[in-house]
């Protein structure tokens, strides 16, 4: 597993730690693009889109000794955006994900859904 594959387990990890739903990867190394993969998930409140943010940051530091480069979206919780470079995390909420709907966007590019957590 290389580092950015590291990285990739590591924010689904975090992910999963706060309960994020639908968490999808988009796999864009065959395709010309901003970054190498996004990491797409939801969560069900603004609390619980902070929390997920938290988490991701925690266990990128911890396994992975990384921190974002850029995030934004923090001030009303709705989108979170953090930029690790070749991997963008996307952490919305539910209405949000549907209205922009970056898997269709980056449709041709290799999408792989995680199961939830239960």
């Amino acid at each position: 597993m290389n580092e950015t594959e590291r990285l990739v387990k590591a924010i689904i990890e975090g992910i999963q730690e706060r309960k994020g739903k639908r968490i999808t990867v988009v796999n864009m190394t065959k395709i010309e693009a901003i970054c190498r993969y996004f990491v797409i998930c939801e969560g069900t409140s603004n609390t619980q889109i902070l929390a997920i943010e938290d988490s991701v940051k925690d266990y990128v530091k911890k396994h992975v000794d990384s921190k974002p480069f850029a995030e934004d979206g923090l001030n009303n919780a709705l989108w979170i955006v953090m930029d690790y470079g070749e991997v963008m995390v996307h952490i919305f909420e539910r209405e949000a994900r549907a209205f922009y709907d970056l898997e269709h966007l980056w449709s041709d590019a290799k999408l792989s859904d995680i199961p939830d957590m239960e």
